[in-house]
């Protein structure tokens, strides 16, 4: 196939939603995610430094970085904080010495702009198709992806409703209920689709 001499390392890709469309079009995705991978080992670091990518999708875990969690930054452990920080540093040291064609490291709202500096995009779900809001920050060296926006459904996560406005079923039900938090985590499809055409 056309691309199967790509390599794109998804770092930290979870359930590998925003690599997905890479691995529909032939490109050879790399997931490197727990528990298969742990980027603070270095044997995975020097692996994915070996393994010359062509492009680098590092969407770093939020746990210590979104300002959603600051309520519980009293209770991290200096351990946790470094843990986390780790991951980083690790990621952006991949990236400097591999040079890949592409490159995007995403992460919600919060510290990790007072780390990186200000951001090269910024965007919600809805900006791609996806009608819920969570604002999320790019950095890296990556074309933007062409946008396609549409209203954002808002919805209560106490009562799990709608606005008022919305009283009915909306296409986003499944961001509601148990395991919200795991849902919102993962890369709107509307998004990775976008981000693909835009960085082939």
């Amino acid at each position: 196939m056309e691309n199967a001499d790509k390599i794109i390392l998804d770092l930290c890709g979870g359930t590998g939603a925003w690599s997905k469309p890479y691995a529909e079009k032939g490109y050879r995705v790399i997931n490197i995610t727990l528990p298969d991978f742990d980027l603070t080992d270095e044997t995975t670091v020097a692996w994915c430094i070996a393994a010359a990518p062509y492009g680098i999708l590092f969407a770093c875990p939020c746990d210590i970085w979104s300002n959603a969690g600051s309520r519980f930054w009293p209770s991290r452990t200096s351990d946790q904080v470094l843990y986390h920080a780790s991951i980083l540093v690790k990621g952006l040291r991949i990236i400097m010495s591999t040079r890949p064609v592409f490159w995007c490291l995403e992460n919600p709202i919060g510290k990790m702009i007072k780390f990186m500096g200000k951001p090269a995009y910024s965007f919600h779900p809805y900006y791609f198709g996806d009608p819920y809001t969570k604002r999320s920050y790019l950095w890296g060296n990556f074309n933007i992806p062409k946008e396609n926006k549409v209203k954002p459904v808002i919805i209560n996560p106490v009562t799990n409703a709608g606005s008022a406005s919305t009283k009915r079923e909306t296409p986003i039900s499944w961001l509601i209920g148990k395991n919200r938090k795991e849902k919102r985590a993962i890369t709107p499809p509307g998004f990775a689709n976008a981000f693909c055409r835009a960085n082939p």
